[in-house]
C-alpha cells in the first residue's frame, strides 16, 4: 500500500474537491476493473459478447442434425459427407451489453474523515469504469446527481462520451454545498436509471445508499429483472465506528438535521455506536441483495487501487 499523502500529491487532490487529473490518472487503470458479463446477456443488439442463445451469428458453435425448417445456406456439408446425415451449423449469437453507472454526488456524500470525501471516491470509481469499458470496447453511460440537479449520458463508445461523463462529475460535485439531501432524490435518481438502461446491460450503483427507501429497492428489483447490478457501497471508518482517543473527550456532530454529542474514549458508548452502524451496513447489504445486486464495499479512507487489488486477489 502506497503512502496516502504521496497518493494524493500525485493525483493533484486534497481529497475534497475534484480535478479532471485525478479523474484521466484512471486511464491506465483500467486493469483493476473486470467488466467481463456474469449473468446472461439480454440485449437485442449486437455486440461483442458471445450470448448463450444459438442461432445465425459470428462465432461458430457446432454442428447438429439438420431440422425441418432449418436455413439450408447452414448446411455443413463436410459433416454431412463424412457421417451420411445432413448437418446444420449453429453459431453464438454476439450480443451488446451497455454499462450504466449511478453516481451519488449529493450533500450526503460530502464527508470524509481521513483520506477522501465519499463522493470524491465515488468519482474516482465512475471515471474507472467508464476507461474500462471504453478499452474493452463497450458502450458507457450513466446518470450521475447531486441534491440539486442529474445529467444522463447515452450510451456511446467513443472516448468524447467518457470525458463527458467526466466533466459531468466535475460540475456536479460540490463540496461547498451542505444542504440536507431527501430520500426521493435518491429513488427519483432510481426511477430515472430504470427508465435509461437497457436490457442486459451492466449497471453499476454507487452511494453510501442511506436514502435506499423502498420505492428505490422497487426500482432496483424491477431493473434487476433485466439488467446484471453491482453496488459499491461507500462509507467512512467513522461511519462503523468511533475513533479512539487517549483521554476521554465530548464532540458535538451532526447529520445536517440533528445535532448531538458525544463522548469519545467511552467503551460502553463505543460499542453501542459500533453495533447500531454495523447493523445499519447490514441492512443496506441485506436490501441491495434482495434487488439481487452483487455488493462490494469500498472504503473513502484507502485509494480505490489498493482496495480492488486486494478484492481481485480473493476472488
Amino acid at each position: 500500500m502506497q503512502d496516502t499523502a504521496t497518493w494524493l500529491s500525485q493525483l493533484h487532490a486534497d481529497g475534497v474537491h475534484l480535478n479532471i487529473q485525478q479523474l484521466v490518472y484512471y486511464q491506465a487503470k483500467t486493469a483493476l476493473l473486470d467488466l467481463r458479463p456474469r449473468r446472461t446477456i439480454q440485449a437485442k443488439l449486437a455486440g461483442s459478447y458471445l450470448a448463450k442463445t444459438k442461432g445465425r451469428g459470428m462465432e461458430f458453435d457446432e454442428a447438429r442434425h439438420y431440422q425441418p425448417g432449418d436455413d439450408i445456406r447452414a448446411i455443413d456439408w463436410r459433416v454431412t459427407a463424412r457421417t451420411g446425415k445432413t448437418h446444420t451449423k449453429l453459431y453464438r449469437e454476439e450480443k451488446e451489453r451497455p454499462i450504466f453507472v449511478l453516481a451519488d454526488l449529493s450533500a450526503g456524500m460530502h464527508f470524509g474523515t481521513q483520506l477522501l470525501f465519499k463522493s470524491v471516491q465515488v468519482a474516482h470509481l465512475t471515471a474507472l469504469i467508464a476507461w474500462a469499458a471504453r478499452a474493452r470496447g463497450d458502450r458507457i453511460g450513466g446518470l450521475i446527481f447531486n441534491q440539486h440537479q442529474h445529467r444522463e449520458y447515452k450510451p456511446l463508445t467513443r472516448q468524447k462520451a467518457v470525458l463527458s461523463m467526466l466533466h459531468g462529475l466535475l460540475d456536479l460535485h460540490d463540496p461547498a454545498h451542505h444542504a440536507d439531501t431527501a430520500s426521493d432524490v435518491f429513488t427519483d435518481a432510481c426511477a430515472r436509471l430504470r427508465r435509461l438502461a437497457r436490457p442486459g446491460s451492466l449497471v453499476f450503483l454507487l452511494s453510501d445508499f442511506h436514502y435506499l427507501s423502498d420505492a428505490a429497492r422497487q426500482h432496483l428489483g424491477q431493473l434487476s429483472r433485466h439488467c446484471e447490478l453491482i453496488a459499491y457501497p461507500v462509507s467512512d471508518p467513522f461511519e462503523h465506528r468511533l475513533p479512539d482517543v487517549p483521554v476521554p473527550t465530548e464532540v458535538a456532530v451532526t447529520d445536517g438535521k440533528v445535532r448531538q454529542r458525544l463522548m469519545l474514549g467511552e467503551s460502553n458508548t463505543a460499542e453501542t455506536y459500533q453495533q447500531q452502524h454495523r447493523a445499519h451496513f447490514a441492512r443496506i447489504q441485506d436490501h441491495l441483495q434482495q434487488c439481487r445486486a452483487q455488493v462490494i464495499p469500498i472504503s473513502a479512507a484507502q485509494p480505490l487501487s489498493d482496495q480492488l487489488r486486494v478484492q481481485g486477489r480473493r476472488r
